[in-house]
């Protein structure tokens, strides 16, 4: 059972950490060593994989935990599941619809931020940035009641 206990803290380590470190230090470096319109699309690339290692992090981490004896599992394991089925929306609603949009707009830098594709990009890039600060939030958490 230690084993699982080391695998969840270590999962939900990666989670919040690998968050943490893409929001506050990687993308912003991107967006400021790069024009917008390249910086978004190399953020664009990583958004797949970025998704894919929160799921992944969060499975782990909640099959772990409800495998353990941990104290306060109940609580933990309703965070986790706030936070999978956050990531779940992120990954397979939010960002391919933002994908999309981007795709029809010729360019973040030149087209006008009042333009109906721009204001609908926005509001999606709002929703998913308050989505990972609330993951992050979550995770968060879950360490303090490590």
């Amino acid at each position: 059972m230690r084993y699982l206990s080391i695998l969840y803290t270590l999962a939900v380590s990666c989670w919040v950490g690998g968050a943490a470190l893409f929001t506050f230090i990687l993308t912003p470096a991107i967006f400021r060593d790069f024009d917008r319109d390249t910086a978004g699309a190399i953020v664009g690339i990583l958004f797949p994989g970025y998704f894919r290692w929160g799921l992944a992090c969060g499975v782990i981490a909640l099959v772990c935990l409800l495998l353990s004896q941990r104290p306060r599992k109940l609580l933990a394991a309703a965070i986790l599941t706030v936070m999978l089925t956050i990531t779940a929306l992120q990954a397979f609603v939010i960002e391919p619809k933002a994908a999309a949009l981007k795709k029809e707009i010729p360019s973040l830098t030149t087209t006008e931020l009042d333009h109906p594709l721009r204001q609908q990009f926005r509001t999606l890039h709002t929703i998913s940035a308050a989505g990972n600060l609330s993951v992050i939030g979550g995770g968060i958490v879950l360490i303090f009641l490590l």
